[in-house]
């Protein structure tokens, strides 16, 4: 039976960071993964760092590649509607998520009219601070809604910014990512036009059969954290400028031992010195979800075939 293996490339950052190539391979007669490529982009002979990225993945024979940008537009990209507004979009993505939206908050102020005193209890209750509360002991969704996340709906849904995977993703991980790196979620949020108008320019020298698919670092780490393969210590430390490199090397050790993914010492030693590097890393692990085909599957309101957004499963 032949190896199967899936790409990953990080390339948020500027036109000359030296991002890092990731290649994972599972050979099945031994039952084994394996890093097999871990390259910086400025080690290729090439003419320059997008004729290196063609020629990677030309090498290497990938077939699937996992990137942590928009593989989508949003939908006043492609839009030639004479434009209503934003809150009368027809764009089935839009109107379904602004109906969405619509529902949480008539519920959560469906409670707040039926025992007011109890929701203010309630509220107060939530807002304490437990440093070793579980941050999945209830999603995003679920009510009540956190003050962060009703502040984030009642900000709406903008068909110039925010993708339909945005509303997926705030459901079930505003508060987890608010909470561990205090930050969220927008399609376009911090990459830069020339990232995206640079990625659609080399693509359309790939290969006819290269497969793409997108990813999010913090969602990949919160996954790991779920399925228990790292601590919410190792995610704080992660950060740290003193202890980056130390944190970096257990958090890689854990993930090794636990996705059976073995690391030669040469890339163990740039993954722990190259915080890109790592990122591209954690790509892969995404990878490795599609090709054991444990990725979850997401709502066809999502637009999953023109997202292909990976929300892996660890467990």
């Amino acid at each position: 039976m032949d190896s199967k293996n899936i790409g990953s490339l990080s390339m948020k950052g500027g036109r000359n960071d030296n991002f890092y190539f990731c290649l994972i391979e599972y050979y099945p007669q031994n039952s084994r993964w394996f890093l097999k490529s871990l390259l910086p982009v400025k080690d290729e002979e090439a003419h320059d760092n997008d004729e290196a990225i063609r020629a990677w993945i030309h090498n290497f024979g990938v077939k699937q590649l996992v990137v942590d940008f928009p593989l989508s537009q949003s939908a006043c990209s492609v839009c030639e509607l004479e434009c209503p507004g934003a809150i009368n979009c027809p764009e089935p993505s839009v109107s379904t998520v602004r109906e969405k939206i619509k529902i949480l908050l008539n519920e959560d102020l469906k409670l707040i009219n039926q025992n007011p005193k109890k929701y203010e209890q309630d509220r107060n209750k939530s807002d304490e601070i437990v440093y070793n509360r579980d941050i999945f002991e209830k999603e995003t969704s679920h009510h009540l809604l956190s003050r962060s996340f009703k502040r984030r709906l009642k900000k709406g849904f903008l068909p110039y910014w925010n993708r339909a995977i945005d509303f997926w993703v705030w459901k079930y991980y505003y508060d987890q990512i608010l909470e561990t790196f205090s930050t969220s979620f927008d399609s376009f949020g911090n990459i830069s036009l020339m990232i995206l108008s640079r990625f659609s320019y080399i693509k359309r020298h790939f290969p006819k059969h290269l497969e793409l698919f997108e990813a999010n670092e913090q969602i990949i780490l919160i996954e790991l954290l779920r399925s228990k393969i790292l601590l919410k210590k190792d995610l704080d430390m992660l950060s740290d400028i003193e202890l980056g490199i130390e944190v970096r090397l257990d958090t890689i050790r854990k993930i090794e031992k636990k996705l059976d993914i073995f690391i030669y010492n040469h890339d163990l030693d740039i993954l722990v010195k190259n915080p890109r590097a790592f990122d591209s890393f954690l790509l892969a692990l995404a990878g490795q979800n599609v090709l054991q085909e444990k990725n979850r599957k997401l709502p066809d309101w999502t637009q999953p075939e023109k997202t292909k957004f990976i929300i892996p499963d660890f467990n």
